[in-house]
């Protein structure tokens, strides 16, 4: 069996499992940054940086793509695009409430559970990521918090 026989059962099976389909991935992407893009913690954050949404919406979708159904689409460096950004366990738990909203929403369940499961262990990953960028180790259980400037009142 090749490498690409391999995923492509992977895949069916993935799919079988949970349902999960392309125009699934793409409706559960545009709903949730349709959310971000009116929320007062993310918002801010993600308009400074996203020039064009529909070709950061076409690279979530090939994101979650390979992530969701192991389908090879996405070619990113997530933690490199993650790193500069002023964001802290705050930031996580928030897109995490957003993401699961949606996905209870948009999917059905095999597939909400699916999707958050994965949700959780990229925002955790990201976030211990950041933290180690930032010269923070997190022990077990320990979440990242930027220190907040005495005077300006913004991260450090």
């Amino acid at each position: 069996m090749t490498a690409a026989e391999r995923r492509d059962k992977i895949t069916a099976e993935i799919v079988a499992r949970t349902g999960i389909t392309e125009p699934l991935i793409e409706r559960l992407v545009r709903a949730f940054y349709a959310r971000i893009r009116t929320d007062a913690v993310l918002a801010p954050i993600f308009e400074a940086r996203i020039q064009g949404w529909e070709p950061h919406l076409a690279r979530m979708c090939a994101f979650w793509s390979s992530v969701a159904l192991m389908s090879g689409r996405y070619h990113g460096t997530p933690m490199a695009k993650h790193m500069p950004l002023p964001v802290d366990a705050n930031h996580f738990d928030r897109w995490l409430e957003l993401f699961e909203e949606t996905a209870l929403e948009v999917c059905p369940p095999a597939a909400a559970a699916h999707f958050v499961e994965l949700a959780r262990r990229i925002a955790a990953s990201l976030e211990l990521g950041i933290a180690g960028a930032q010269g923070v180790m997190l022990g077990n259980g320990e979440r990242f918090r930027r220190q907040q400037s005495p005077t300006a009142g913004e991260p450090r």
